[in-house]
C-alpha cells in the first residue's frame, strides 16, 4: 500500500509540472536575495539573533525595512498594470488613472495629520494601525468589482500608507543615535529602492500568470509579516505631548488646501494650465493655505509647528529634498518618451535601460548614509546634487542618433547623485527636529517627496508639451532636451541649498 501511495504521489507530481518550476524559482530567488547586499539588514539581524547577541535597534530596522519594501513595491506594481486594469473593467484611461491619482492626493494630504497624531499618541501605535489599514484595504482592492470601488479602496489604502510614511522615519530617529542614523536611513532607502526595482517585473508576472487581483493580494502575507515584526521589535514610545489636543481645524484646512494644490498640479496638463478649473484650484489652494498659516499661528497646539522652519538645517533640508525630487521625477517622466517614442525601443528594453538609475541609488544610499555619520550631511548633499546635475546635463544632450551607452551613463550618474544626496539629507532633516516634533518632521519629509514628484512631472510635462504642438521630430527631442536641462539647473540650486546647511 505504501509503495502504491508513493507511485501515486510520484505520478501526481509528474503530472503537475509547473510546481517544481515554481519551487525552483522560489528557492533560487531566496538564495540569491539572502546572499545579496540588498538583503544585508535582514541577514545581519538574523545572524545576530542566531548568536543571541541582539541589538534591538537593528531588529527595529528589519521591521521598518520590510514596511518600506512593501509600500514601494505596491506603488510600483500598480503603476505597471494600469492597462490591464483598464481592460479588466472595460474602462477608459482618464478614469483608470484615478487609481494612481487618488492614492497620491490622499497620502499627501494626510501625512502631516498622522505625523502629528504620532507625536500625540505614539509613533508605534499609528504605524501599526497604518499597516492594518493598508493590508485590509489591499484585500478590498483585490476584491473590487468596478472602477469606482477600486478607486475608493485605493483611497483607504492611501490612508494606511500615510500612517506608515509619516511615522517610520520618526521611529528610526528615536531608536538610532545620531552617529548611526545615516547608516540606518541608508539601509531603509535601500529597501525602498529594492521595492521600486522588483515591483514592475513582479507586477507583470503576477498579472499574467494569475490575475491582476494577485497584485493586491500579495500585500496580505507581506504586510502580515511586517505587522508582526513591527509589533514584536518596535519598542513602545512615550509621547512627549500626550495631553495636548489635536488641531482639527488646522488639519482640515491643510488637507483641503494641499489636495487642491496637488490636484491642480497633477491634472493641469490635462485640463490646461490656464483653464478655469486649474486656476480655480490654485487660487483656492493659496487661500486655504494662507488661512492654515493664520490658524497655526493662533493655535496653542498647532498641527504644524511653524517654528521648525526657523531652524536653518530643517528648512534648507526640506527645500533641498523638494528640488531633488523635482529632478528625479523629471527624469522618470521624460526618459521613457525618449527611449520608446524617440528611439523605438519596446517597453521591456526601455525598462532595462531605466534600471541603471535605481540600481545605483540602491548601491550608493547606504554608503552615503554611513559616510554622513562621520562627516555630516553638507558635503555628501552638495556632491550628490552636483553629480545629479552632471547626469541631467549629459542626458539633455541626447539626440536621435546618440549612442545608447550614453543613456546608461547619464542615468547611472543621476542615480549615483540621488543616492548620495537623499540619505544624508533625510538624516539631517530628522535629526534637526526636536523629539516632540519627530512625527511632524516625518510628515514634512513625505510631503516634500510627493510635492516634488508632482511638481517635477508637471514642470517637465509643461516644457515637453509646449514643444510637441509643433508636431515635428526635432521639436520632440528639443522638448526632452530642454526639460532635462531645466532640471539640471534645479539640481544646481540644490547644490546651493545643501551648501548653506549647518551640518
Amino acid at each position: 500500500m505504501a509503495a502504491e501511495d508513493r507511485r501515486n504521489s510520484a505520478g501526481w507530481c509528474a503530472g503537475t509540472s509547473r510546481w517544481p518550476l515554481y519551487f525552483g524559482i522560489l528557492r533560487n530567488g531566496l538564495y540569491f536575495l539572502y546572499n545579496s547586499v540588498i538583503f544585508c539588514p535582514y541577514r545581519a539581524a538574523l545572524e545576530v539573533f542566531m548568536t543571541k547577541n541582539i541589538d534591538r535597534k537593528w531588529l527595529v530596522l528589519v521591521a521598518i525595512g520590510t514596511g518600506s519594501f512593501m509600500a514601494t513595491l505596491d506603488s510600483s506594481i500598480v503603476n505597471t498594470i494600469l492597462p490591464i486594469l483598464r481592460d479588466a473593467f472595460n474602462s477608459n484611461v482618464a478614469a483608470i488613472e484615478w487609481v494612481i491619482t487618488v492614492y497620491l492626493l490622499v497620502i499627501t494630504g494626510f501625512l502631516l495629520t498622522f505625523g502629528r497624531l504620532g507625536d500625540l499618541h505614539g509613533h508605534k501605535t499609528i504605524y501599526l494601525w497604518g499597516f492594518s489599514i493598508f493590508v485590509l484595504s489591499s484585500a478590498l482592492c483585490g476584491f473590487a468589482w468596478s472602477t469606482p470601488m477600486l478607486i475608493a479602496s485605493r483611497g483607504i489604502q492611501a490612508i494606511g500608507g500615510a500612517m506608515l510614511a509619516s511615522n517610520s522615519p520618526a521611529i528610526i530617529t528615536g531608536n538610532f543615535p545620531a552617529s548611526e542614523r545615516g547608516r540606518a536611513f541608508g539601509l531603509t532607502s535601500l529597501m525602498t529602492y529594492l521595492g521600486l526595482m522588483v515591483g514592475p517585473t513582479l507586477g507583470g508576472w503576477l498579472a499574467n500568470a494569475f490575475s491582476w487581483r494577485m497584485v493586491f493580494y500579495i500585500n496580505i502575507p507581506v504586510g502580515a509579516l511586517a505587522l508582526t515584526l513591527g509589533y514584536i521589535f518596535i519598542p513602545s514610545d512615550e509621547p512627549a505631548e500626550r495631553n495636548k489636543p489635536f488641531d482639527l481645524p488646522g488639519a482640515a484646512v491643510f488637507l483641503a488646501g494641499l489636495i487642491a494644490l496637488m490636484l491642480g498640479l497633477n491634472q493641469g496638463a490635462v485640463w490646461g494650465w490656464t483653464s478655469p478649473v486649474t486656476l480655480g484650484l490654485f487660487g483656492g489652494a493659496l487661500l486655504l493655505l494662507i488661512i492654515f498659516v493664520l490658524i497655526e499661528k493662533r493655535s496653542p497646539a498647532p498641527m504644524l509647528d511653524l517654528s521648525l522652519f526657523r531652524i536653518p538645517l530643517f528648512s534648507m533640508a526640506t527645500i533641498s529634498a523638494i528640488l531633488n525630487y523635482v529632478c528625479l521625477y523629471s527624469i522618470l517622466f521624460l526618459m521613457p518618451f525618449y527611449l520608446i517614442q524617440g528611439r523605438g525601443l519596446n517597453s521591456a528594453q526601455a525598462g532595462l535601460f531605466l534600471t541603471a538609475q535605481p540600481v545605483l541609488m540602491a548601491i550608493t544610499a547606504p554608503i552615503s548614509g554611513a559616510l554622513s555619520d562621520k562627516i555630516g550631511s553638507r558635503k555628501p548633499g552638495m556632491l550628490g546634487m552636483a553629480i545629479l546635475a552632471a547626469g541631467l546635463f549629459l542626458l539633455s544632450r541626447l539626440g536621435v542618433d546618440s549612442a545608447l551607452w550614453v543613456v546608461v551613463v547619464g542615468l547611472a550618474l543621476a542615480g549615483f547623485g540621488i543616492g548620495t544626496f537623499i540619505t544624508p539629507n533625510t538624516s539631517a532633516l530628522m535629526g534637526s527636529a526636536p523629539h516632540a516634533r519627530q512625527g511632524i518632521a516625518s510628515g514634512v519629509l513625505g510631503a516634500a517627496r510627493n510635492f516634488g514628484m508632482v511638481l517635477g512631472i508637471g514642470f517637465a510635462g509643461a516644457i515637453f508639451t509646449t514643444h510637441l504642438v509643433q508636431n515635428t521630430t526635432s521639436a520632440f527631442f528639443e522638448g526632452i532636451s530642454q526639460g532635462l536641462a531645466a532640471a539640471g539647473i534645479i539640481a544646481l540650486l540644490g547644490v546651493v541649498s545643501s551648501a548653506v546647511k549647518e551640518a
